[in-house]
């Protein structure tokens, strides 16, 4: 409670105790009896009770988050010029009096919700894109009265700045700027551009206006029914074409990874089989450098094939083929006669190994 409530309400008291001291007057007068000093307590409260009205009439107090416009009789322009900060005024008693208005922030909503907004039912804005499209926006403005301008808002204004000026002109921005954007655009890649134009122009709007903008809010984008379910299957057709996309490209990574696999198989081939054909020549190219060298040893020492000849031979042949018309290289191996039972033999001829020459 303020010093002017409380001075108001002394006023008050005062002014029931001069209508008891008038009662007891005239009730001791109607029964022929005086009330010494009735008189006296009757002005006296009477002008203790107009000095305590008139007292609390002039002073206001203003709270930190209030400014007060003086509407003043005495003024030619009917109000004081500055108007009233926080804390305590004095004021001409009955010839002025105290307009508060708030400066702290204030929150209009407009929402499809039937009791979200500020106006009961559906409340969002409808607009129009670039493209013909209805769409219905939620958007929510926060501001504030400008604490410098009170006085312009009050002459201005009064209190009906709410509804006769942040509401009509939220709405009439937010349709301006929707109409300069495409369905698809607002809803996606531009809705944060779209809510920073609404804001810049909305802000210059409501200072023209003596009020502040803090901040705007574009809380919702909704749409008709039907283009919501054109959306839908939009939305559904692109999902099917990114899914065969995606399998056309897996099949050609598959493709690829076997085209790389062969070429790489193919490669290995190629390199194993030069990898052999460079070997058969090396191993060529050696046989001829020995054959060169074997015939080269050959020439100086035609001794060394018989001794190669020999040292290959079996050592337990019993018959041998030589070429026609050619000695014994080698002698003979001797025989073994077995061992014969103590019977007349069949033939006296003496046993002699056998050679064999055939003609080439």
């Amino acid at each position: 409670m303020d010093i002017g409530s409380l001075l108001l309400g002394l006023a008050g008291l005062a002014w029931l105790a001069a209508l008891g001291a008038v009662a007891l007057v005239v009730f001791n007068s109607a029964r022929g009896r005086q009330f010494k000093g009735g008189v006296s307590i009757i002005i006296g409260a009477v002008v203790a009770a107009l000095a305590l009205t008139g007292v609390s009439s002039g002073l206001v107090f203003i709270d930190p988050e209030d400014r007060g416009v003086v509407i003043s009789a005495l003024s030619p322009t009917g109000y004081r010029a500055a108007s009233l900060g926080p804390g305590l005024h004095l004021i001409v008693p009955f010839a002025e009096r105290v307009q508060t208005y708030t400066i702290s922030r204030q929150t209009y909503t407009m929402s499809n919700a039937t009791s979200e907004g500020a106006v009961e039912g559906d409340d969002s804005v409808r607009a129009r894109t670039k493209d013909g499209q209805e769409v219905l926006i939620d958007a929510s403005v926060i501001y504030a009265a400008d604490p410098t301008h009170i006085v312009e808002l009050h002459i201005a204004w009064q209190d009906r700045y709410e509804d006769d000026v942040v509401r009509p002109l939220s709405r009439g921005i937010v349709r301006d700027m929707a109409s300069q954007y495409g369905v698809e655009q607002i809803v996606s890649s531009e809705r944060a551009l779209l809510e920073d134009q609404i804001t810049q122009e909305l802000a210059v709007k409501l200072l023209d206006n003596d009020l502040i903008l803090v901040d705007f809010i574009l809380r919702d984008i909704h749409f008709s029914d039907e283009y919501a379910a054109a959306v839908e299957q939009k939305q559904i057709a692109e999902q099917q074409a990114q899914q065969a996309a995606f399998v056309v490209e897996q099949r050609r990574q598959e493709a690829e990874q076997a085209r790389v696999t062969a070429q790489g198989q193919a490669d290995a081939a190629i390199i194993a089989a030069q990898g052999r054909a460079q070997a058969t020549v090396l191993q060529a190219q050696a046989e001829a450098q020995s054959l060169a060298l074997i015939g080269d040893a050959l020439k100086d020492n035609p001794d060394v094939l018989t001794f190669r000849y020999i040292d290959k031979l079996a050592p337990n042949v019993q018959v041998m083929y030589l070429p026609a018309g050619q000695p014994v290289i080698l002698p003979l191996p001797t025989p073994t006669v077995p061992d014969v039972p103590d019977v007349a033999p069949t033939s006296t001829a003496p046993i002699s190994p056998t050679v064999e020459t055939t003609t080439p």
